[in-house]
């Protein structure tokens, strides 16, 4: 296990260990919450001051600016946009069924864990009108203008002309010229890797987050941001499954399947071998807890919770087994009639697969 990953995984465990004071989830009705921000940052020439108490929003036609500064919006649940330094950020319309957003200057990435039909996201560059079709991750630059699809599928408009832009592909948003070409993926900068620690770190937040909505308030009506004050940041918490960012490889879960995949006891058995029924765990001989019952263990590559179904319990700690291939991120076992797809999901630090 690489260093990062190794430190996900022990973040996650002490997350478990903490009881969270609240993590009340939040029924967006609005998008243009303002997450989180870094040094300088402007909110309608306003500077923001950092809080975890004070989270503004931004209202149709409000402007947010950074100098020396990152800011982090969240969207409809699900989507999370971060806008590096030196930007400028527009919102158009801050509908959740029909966000809109034009990027003025700088530079701005999106994060996107999952895509409902009732919600609907749109970036403005240039000549370019950009929609998100998928979950993934997509970078906006307006100098040049262009959209880099690192993983998923965007929608595009410029001018006249339409075009599909998909995983590995870049378009050009002035319009003229415009192509759909390949670029390399390993050329990233600041504004990627902080955007992916930040995934990184809202996913690390859901588990406890998750756990403390299925204990005080029980099955979500639709997925929703919450608030994690043990971590001091917003998290995805999906209205059911679990879903995972299929490049940055993080995933998250929903209120009852953390629960039960990271607080539900196990009972014991040290005759060795597993027992059907039910939706808990067994020790055996051999140190595995073997989850049983249809649609509760998750498959995929090493990474808390990861694995087919399995924890093996060392005298150090705690250490996962897979039984996933490399490409794997975490997907629901088959026949998971508990994981669905229907949700938009940020949650947990069970990461599968794919990282840079």
């Amino acid at each position: 296990m690489s260093p990062v990953r190794m430190s996900v995984v022990m973040i996650a465990i002490l997350a478990i260990a903490v009881v969270t004071a609240s993590a009340q989830p939040i029924i967006s009705a609005k998008s243009g919450v303002i997450a989180g921000v870094e040094g300088k940052v402007f909110l309608d020439d306003q500077v923001i001051e950092q809080s975890v108490t004070h989270f503004p929003d931004m209202k149709e036609n409000s402007v947010l600016r950074t100098e020396e500064g990152r800011a982090e919006i969240l969207l409809p649940p699900g989507f999370v946009l971060r806008l590096g330094e030196n930007g400028s950020m527009k919102m158009l319309t801050n509908r959740l069924i029909d966000t809109r957003l034009e990027l003025q200057a700088g530079s701005a990435v999106l994060e996107v864990d999952a895509v409902t039909p009732d919600t609907n996201v749109t970036l403005a560059v240039k000549d370019g009108m950009v929609t998100i079709s998928k979950a993934g991750v997509y970078r906006f630059d307006s100098e040049p203008a262009r959209v880099k699809v690192f993983h998923g599928i965007a929608n595009v408009q410029v001018g006249d002309q339409s075009f599909i832009v998909s995983t590995g592909k870049v378009l050009g948003l002035v319009g003229g010229a415009a192509n759909v070409e390949k670029f390399d993926m390993e050329d990233t900068d600041a504004l990627d890797h902080w955007s992916r620690r930040r995934g990184e770190e809202m996913a690390v937040a859901n588990v406890s987050a998750a756990k403390y909505v299925n204990d005080n308030y029980g099955p979500l009506t639709t997925s929703a941001w919450g608030y994690n004050p043990y971590f001091g940041l917003y998290t995805f918490i999906p209205m059911t499954g679990q879903m995972c960012n299929s490049f940055y490889g993080y995933c998250y879960w929903s209120p009852p399947v953390a629960y039960r995949m990271f607080y539900s006891q196990p009972f014991y058995n040290y005759g060795g071998g597993s027992y059907g029924g039910g939706s808990k765990g067994t020790y055996n001989n051999a140190g595995t807890i073997a989850y049983r019952g249809a649609g509760t263990s998750p498959s995929g590559t090493s990474g808390l919770g990861a694995g087919a179904g399995s924890r093996t319990m060392g005298s150090s700690g705690v250490s996962m087994s897979s039984a996933g291939s490399a490409g794997s991120r975490g997907a629901p076992s088959s026949g998971a009639s508990s994981m669905g797809a229907s949700s938009a999901g940020h949650g947990s630090a069970a990461s599968g697969g794919h990282g840079k």
